[in-house]
């Protein structure tokens, strides 16, 4: 899991969305399309002047019976549109075969000199009475152009007779949708025009077309005596569906309907009309004509840059990363926003580009991107978090109560990220363990759960007090406050949870005595001062952490209890903090070994709440007591502890007996005139 989910797989996704573009399959290509038909569809429609379809419909039929019709009713229709003052007339219409009739030829003297363009279609199976029409080239378009094996064209009395012949071939995209229409297309190096620009031509009256092609293929196609045309490397057009056309059918066609007007007549009654597919939905296959054909009048072209693809490809890459780099660093919420963002933008800047200057500009992989990538990224850091906090969890369980667990987890940088600050510090030690273990003999399962019940005793006021067990050495313990979770009384947090530690260990004790076994004791010292407090250890093997040198001195402090007959032992630098608030009373100022200033240390217990007059008077007598061994009157000193036993209840009986043999002690020793009370220990 650790692998699936590193930042290194999000960026593999992006490459590999990136490389789908770069390789541009199918499945690109169709959304590319897709996104192209969304941009048309926000189009307003325009509904054309210049171009009116006249319907061979359901009523012709009525009235001329089955299709075909004999080609004297088509000279017909043309002389009557040509009366009611039609513009050229476009009949997509196959004349490959004589008539039945026999009219060809009434037809053939209707089309001379009328405007008429009649239809020819390329053709896999046959190459027949083709109607080429020259080009004048600049560079080679012949490679790049639409190549038919054949051109199946009107029978010759038709095609000679005709203004103009054109291509009726469509060319749709890969998903079967017409959106982009060949001007010019090839059959064995020879050139046939579209319809659409075979009628601009005939409208001019110029012979022929200009196509100009370089290395990356035709860039234009050009009608003498009318703007050049934009086309894509196969010289296509990108279709403009927002046309919308007026129709009549040719039994009601009046000079109303079609005066100074293209014609294009479209086949629409049922059993002779085709359809195709359009980015608006199913049109007739004369659409594509009228569409193209306005879309050349217009002059407003859709254009697709020969650079899309890289300006597309160098996005893709852009938002990738930046998504990747966000959903690292950044807040969820950010990164949501941000997927919004990005992918509503692309499209608002699509639709922007495409309605300003008519240029498509791909929104559709780019969204896919930005969704994949940013679910991708933001799935990682879910379960990359989810794991550390679990890890977090299985780490400091059994370490900090549930509370401080739940914040590193919200917070793992709490840990992560070492820092120095003021801490209070407590190091304990069990007392009694050697006779606790001789009364188990060999059940070492029975020692076990009884250490494990002392541990659970003397653990519990640190969780209670939101404090953090930094170590459990054997029958010894280390634990904090302030770190990692900030507590800005922890000298005061520090004193009470030690004493609840002895008061736990007391109850403990009394439990094992009532099961014959030998009480316990445990002895601890605190101390504040700074600490660095993080993760540390091997790169394999680490774990939460604290150094410096207040560290080392708590640990000696702990270790004096059993010298001075106490069971807590608190420094000066805690003291100092929280002297109003508990009883302490002074122990001594030593030298510890390894170091080399002086230390205050105290003990502290709770006052029985009907003793606190009395204990405050025990205090005064043992500071007084203190006075006179800094004055060095050890004598008077020793009397005076002699006389303070049974004070406090009996606590400090053990520490008198200690401080006796101090001034034995220190009646031998060359007190020097300016000495401090100090004393050097020579053991841990």
């Amino acid at each position: 899991m650790k692998y699936i989910t590193h930042w290194l797989t999000v960026v593999i996704t992006l490459a590999v969305l990136v490389f789908l573009r770069f390789q541009d399959g199918g499945l690109t290509e169709t959304a590319r399309l897709k996104s192209f038909d969304y941009l048309q569809s926000t189009d307003a429609v325009v509904e054309s002047s210049d171009i009116v379809i006249v319907e061979f419909d359901e009523k012709s039929i009525e009235a001329f019976g089955q299709w075909p019709w004999p080609r004297d009713y088509l000279a017909d229709v043309v002389n009557h549109l040509r009366s009611q003052g039609a513009g050229l007339i476009i009949m997509p219409i196959l004349f490959s075969e004589e008539d039945r009739a026999g009219k060809d030829d009434v037809l053939a003297q209707t089309l001379q000199g009328n405007g008429v363009i009649i239809a020819q279609t390329g053709t896999t199976q046959t190459n027949k009475n083709a109607v080429p029409r020259g080009i004048a080239k600049i560079g080679d378009p012949i490679p790049w152009l639409f190549e038919w094996p054949g051109m199946l064209g009107p029978i010759p009395e038709l095609g000679q007779s005709a203004d103009g012949v054109g291509v009726l071939n469509i060319a749709p995209e890969r998903d079967g949708v017409v959106r982009r229409m060949p001007l010019i297309m090839t059959v064995a190096g020879e050139t046939y025009p579209a319809m659409a620009i075979e009628t601009i031509r005939v409208a001019t009256g110029a012979p022929s077309y200009q196509v100009k092609a370089g290395a990356t293929g035709v860039q234009a196609v050009r009608v003498p005596g009318y703007p050049t045309i934009t086309t894509d490397p196969y010289a296509r057009i990108w279709l403009r569906w927002n046309k919308q056309f007026p129709s009549v059918s040719i039994m009601e066609a009046t000079q109303e309907h079609v005066a100074g007007k293209i014609v294009v007549i479209g086949l629409t009654a049922e059993g002779i009309g085709s359809t195709i597919a359009a980015p608006t939905g199913t049109e007739y296959a004369h659409t594509p004509v009228a569409v193209s054909l306005q879309t050349i009048i217009n002059g407003d072209n859709i254009v697709r840059s020969d650079l899309a693809d890289t300006y597309e490809l160098a996005y893709l890459f852009v938002i990738g990363m930046l998504l990747i780099v966000a959903a690292r660093f950044f807040h969820y919420g950010v990164v949501a926003g941000l997927i919004i963002l990005i992918g509503a933008g692309t499209v608002y800047g699509s639709v922007h580009i495409y309605s300003t200057r008519l240029l498509l500009f791909d929104f559709s992989w780019p969204v896919i991107t930005t969704v994949l990538v940013g679910l991708h990224a933001v799935f990682n850091r879910f379960v990359s978090e989810y794991m550390q906090k679990q890890a977090i969890k299985k780490q400091f369980e059994g370490y900090a109560s549930p509370t401080v667990v739940k914040m590193l987890q919200e917070n793992p940088d709490i840990i992560k990220k070492g820092v120095e600050r003021e801490i209070s510090i407590c190091f304990s030690d069990l007392r009694g363990f050697t006779n606790l273990g001789e009364s188990f003999g060999k059940d070492v399962e029975g020692l076990t759960k009884v250490m494990n019940g002392y541990m659970d005793a003397i653990s519990q006021p640190v969780l209670d007090s939101n404090g953090m067990i930094i170590k459990y050495i054997g029958d010894a313990t280390m634990h904090i406050h302030n770190a990692p979770v900030e507590d800005p009384n922890h000298p005061h947090t520090a004193v009470e949870t030690g004493m609840r530690m002895i008061e736990a260990v007391e109850e403990y004790s009394a439990w094992l005595k009532s099961q014959g076994r030998p009480g316990v004791e445990m002895g601890a010292g605190i101390n504040s001062g700074v600490g660095f407090c993080g993760e540390m250890g091997s790169t394999k093997r680490h774990s939460y952490d604290v150094l410096g040198d207040d560290v080392s001195l708590t640990a000696r402090f702990e270790s004096q209890c059993k010298a001075y007959g106490v069971l807590l032992i608190v420094g000066s630098d805690t003291v100092r903090h929280v002297e109003n608030d508990f009883f302490f009373l002074k122990l001594d100022n030593i030298v510890v070994k390894g170091k080399t200033e002086p230390k205050q240390i105290y003990t502290v217990f709770r006052v029985p709440d009907d003793k606190t007059d009395e204990y405050e008077a025990h205090r005064t007598k043992h500071n007084a007591m203190h006075e006179l061994y800094l004055n060095t009157k050890f004598d008077q000193c020793a009397k005076a502890c002699d006389r303070l036993k049974g004070s406090f209840d009996g606590k400090m009986d053990l520490y008198y007996d200690v401080w006796i043999e101090r001034c034995k002690e220190m009646k031998t020793k060359l007190i020097p005139a300016n000495w401090d009370g100090s004393y050097v220990k020579t053991t841990k």
